[in-house]
C-alpha cells in the first residue's frame, strides 16, 4: 500500500514537472513571435501613464515620509537650539551683571586710594525708601570701627547720607534725600552757602542762599565743611559733591533764594559705599570744650581756671 501511494506521488510531480516544461518552451517560443511583442508593446504603451501616475504617487508618498522626518528632526535641533540660546542669554547676563559689579567696585577702591580719610568698604544688604524715610542698611558695623555720625559716600566722592544707628554687624544709613537730612552746601562757582535739605521726591533743596548771590542750573555744590572756633566743625567733610543745580527760585522782594538740586548719587541705586570712620564732626565731648578764662573770683574745688582743648582720643582702626 505505501509503495502504491509512492508511486502515484511520483507520477503526479513527473506530469507537474512536464506540463510547466512544455509551458515555459511556448513562452519562449510565443515572446520571439513579433505579433506577441507587439501586443506586449501595446499593452505596455497602454499601461504607460498608469504606471507613471503610480511612480509619481510613490515618489510623493516617499517625499512626504522624508519631510516629516526632516521636520520631527528640525524640531528637535529647533528645542536644543532654544535651550542653548537660553543658556547663553543668562551666562551673558551672568557676566553682564560681574562686569558691571566689578566697574563699580574698582571705582570705589580708587575713590578710597585717593581720599585723604581713612574708610571702610561696605554692601548695602537693605534699603527703606517710604513715603516718610529713605535709608539703607549696611553690612559692618562697629566690628568695624563704624560709629554713628559717620560720614557715607558713594562712587565718585558723591555724598550720600550719614550712619544714625549701628551695630556690630550692621549698620543704618539715612540719606540725603531723607527729610529729616540737613547739610550745608557751598556753590563752587562763587562759593555761596545755604542749606541742603532733603525731601522724599528725589530733588534736593538748597535754602537760605544770599539773593545777591547768582544761582544757575548746573552750578555744582559740595559740602561747606565750616569750622568754627572752640572746635566746632561740620558734621561733614569739606569738598564732597552734593549734586548740580536743576533750577533756582528767585523772589525779587526776599533777601534769600532758593535752589533745587539732583543729587550726584543715585541714592535709589546703592550697592558698594565707604564709610569714613575718622572724620571728627560737631560739638566736640564735653571734656574737650575750652572754659572762658575771663571773670575772676574763686573757683569751686577741682575745676581749672582754663581747659584747652585736648585731642580727640583715637578711634578704633577699621578691620582688614
Amino acid at each position: 500500500m505505501t509503495s502504491l501511494l509512492a508511486s502515484r506521488a511520483a507520477r503526479r510531480r513527473g506530469i507537474a514537472f512536464t506540463v510547466l516544461l512544455v509551458i515555459s518552451a511556448m513562452l519562449m517560443a510565443f515572446s520571439s513571435n513579433p505579433g506577441v511583442r507587439e501586443v506586449q508593446n501595446g499593452v505596455s504603451f497602454a499601461f504607460r501613464p498608469i504606471q507613471g501616475a503610480l511612480d509619481e504617487v510613490a515618489r510623493g508618498a516617499a517625499s512626504v515620509a522624508a519631510a516629516v522626518a526632516e521636520i520631527d528632526r528640525l524640531r528637535v535641533d529647533n528645542a536644543a537650539l532654544y535651550a542653548e540660546n537660553q543658556r547663553l542669554a543668562a551666562e551673558n547676563a551672568r557676566l553682564e551683571e560681574i562686569r558691571r559689579e566689578n566697574e563699580s567696585l574698582t571705582a570705589l577702591l580708587q575713590l578710597r586710594a585717593g581720599f585723604d580719610y581713612q574708610t571702610v568698604a561696605t554692601s548695602v544688604i537693605a534699603r527703606e525708601s517710604s513715603e516718610f524715610r529713605r535709608l539703607v542698611v549696611l553690612d559692618k558695623g562697629t566690628g568695624d570701627g563704624i560709629a554713628v555720625g559717620d560720614v557715607v559716600v558713594a562712587a565718585g566722592g558723591a555724598l550720600a547720607g550719614r550712619v544714625t544707628e549701628v551695630g556690630p554687624a550692621s549698620a543704618k544709613v539715612v540719606l540725603l534725600t531723607d527729610g529729616e537730612s540737613t547739610v550745608i552746601g557751598q556753590l563752587t562757582g562763587n562759593a555761596a552757602t545755604g542749606e541742603v535739605v532733603g525731601q522724599l521726591g528725589g530733588v534736593l533743596i538748597m535754602r537760605q542762599i544770599d539773593a545777591g548771590e547768582k544761582v544757575a542750573v548746573g552750578d555744582e555744590v559740595v559740602t561747606a565743611g565750616i569750622e568754627l572756633g572752640g572746635g566746632v566743625r561740620s558734621p561733614f567733610p569739606k569738598g564732597l559733591l552734593i549734586g548740580q543745580v536743576v533750577d533756582a527760585k528767585r523772589d525779587a522782594n526776599d533777601v534769600v533764594q532758593t535752589a533745587y538740586l539732583q543729587p550726584a548719587a543715585h541714592l535709589d541705586k546703592l550697592e558698594y559705599l565707604l564709610v569714613i570712620t575718622d572724620y571728627q564732626g560737631g560739638l566736640p565731648p564735653i571734656e574737650q570744650q575750652p572754659v572762658d578764662c575771663a571773670g575772676s573770683g574763686t573757683l569751686p574745688q577741682g575745676e581749672q581756671p582754663c581747659l584747652s582743648p585736648t585731642p580727640a582720643a583715637p578711634r578704633p582702626s577699621a578691620r582688614p
